[in-house]
C-alpha cells in the first residue's frame, strides 16, 4: 500500500489573521496574516505526516496557480496526491479567519468547489483503484463534513464504504447536522465538540460525557466529544463513556485544533494504545498545538 490512511474532504488555503488586541465587530487592528495549507482533511493529513504516517488525499483542487501550489506543498509534506480530483472549471477553495487573544473572532469557509465536484472525488474508491462495491476499502478513512448532505448520505449506504474504519468530523458547528446520516454506520467514529454534539442530538449537553451519551442514545456506535479546555469523552455502544482531562495551557491559536486532536487520537490508536491512553495522548497533543508548540 502506498499510504497509511485516506483523508477525504476539504484541502484549501487557510488565510488567518491573528492579533493580540481584543477584537469587536468593526475592529481594525494591527496583526499578522498568514497563508497556509488548510481544510479539515489537510489539517488531519498534516498531523499524520508529522507522526511519520503517509496520508493520501481524496479531494477537489482547482487547476489554477493556487491549486498547483497547494499540490506541490502537499507533496513536499509526503502526502499522496495522485487521487486528487482536479477540474479546470473549479477554483481552489479557501478559508479565512480572524483570531484574537480570546480565540476565534470570525471565519468564512469557501469550499464551494469541493461541493460542486460531488462524488467525482470518490472515483478511486469505486473504480477499483482503491476499492469498489465488490471489494470495499477496509482501511482507515478520515472524512470531513464539508461534503454535501446528499454525498454524506450516499457514503453512509455505499457498499464501497461498508468495511471502512470511518473517522468523521464536521467542518464546523454550522455543518454538524450533515453528519446525521452517518450516525448509523457501524464502522463510524464521530469526532465532535460539545456544541456539535448538541446540534446532532437536538439537545443541550452541559459536558462532553453528557454529549457522548446523547450521541450513543441517538444510535451512534462510537463518538469522541471535546469541550475546549475541559474534559473530553469517548463513548462506545458496548464500553460506555470514558473521559480524559485537558492540560492547562495558554491559548495562542485555535484554527486546526480539533483536526489535530482527531489525527492524534487516530495515530495513538493505530500505535496500539488503549482507549483511555489514546484519549489522554490526543488531549496532550492538541493542547501543545493550541499553546503554539510544534506537535
Amino acid at each position: 500500500m502506498t499510504h497509511d490512511i485516506l483523508c477525504i474532504g476539504s484541502v484549501l488555503w487557510d488565510v488567518i489573521g491573528r492579533t493580540k488586541i481584543e477584537m469587536h465587530i468593526g475592529s481594525d487592528q494591527p496583526g499578522r496574516i498568514s497563508r497556509l495549507p488548510g481544510g479539515v482533511a489537510m489539517n488531519i493529513a498534516m498531523t499524520f505526516s508529522r507522526f511519520g504516517l503517509k496520508p493520501a488525499l481524496i479531494t477537489a483542487i482547482g487547476h489554477d496557480h493556487e491549486g498547483d501550489d497547494l499540490m506541490f506543498r502537499a507533496g513536499e509534506m509526503g502526502m499522496v496526491t495522485e487521487y486528487v480530483y482536479r477540474s479546470p472549471e473549479l477554483p481552489t477553495d479557501r478559508y479565512m479567519a480572524i483570531e484574537g487573544p480570546a480565540g476565534l473572532v470570525a471565519a468564512l469557509a469557501d469550499a464551494h468547489s469541493l461541493e460542486a465536484a460531488g462524488d467525482a472525488i470518490l472515483t478511486p474508491l469505486e473504480d477499483g483503484t482503491l476499492g469498489s462495491a465488490d471489494a470495499p476499502y477496509s482501511g482507515i478513512i478520515a472524512l470531513d463534513g464539508n461534503l454535501t448532505v446528499d454525498l454524506l448520505t450516499e457514503i453512509a449506504d455505499r457498499p464501497s464504504f461498508a468495511k471502512a474504519d470511518l473517522r468523521v468530523a464536521p467542518a464546523s458547528p454550522g455543518k454538524a447536522r450533515r453528519l446525521r446520516p452517518l450516525l448509523g454506520h457501524a464502522g463510524a467514529t464521530l469526532y465532535v465538540n460539545l456544541e456539535e454534539a448538541g446540534l446532532l442530538t437536538d439537545s443541550t449537553p452541559e459536558t462532553a460525557p453528557m454529549g457522548a451519551q446523547a450521541l450513543l442514545d441517538a444510535g451512534a456506535t462510537r463518538v469522541v466529544v471535546t469541550d475546549g479546555g475541559n474534559l473530553c469523552a469517548e463513548g462506545h455502544k458496548d464500553r460506555g463513556v470514558i473521559t480524559a482531562p485537558c492540560p492547562s495551557i495558554r491559548v495562542r491559536r485555535i484554527t486546526g485544533a480539533g483536526d489535530t486532536f482527531m489525527a492524534a487520537h487516530i495515530a495513538a490508536e493505530r500505535d496500539g494504545q488503549s482507549p483511555e491512553n489514546a484519549l489522554i495522548t490526543a488531549q496532550k497533543i492538541a493542547a501543545k498545538y493550541v499553546s503554539g508548540e510544534d506537535v
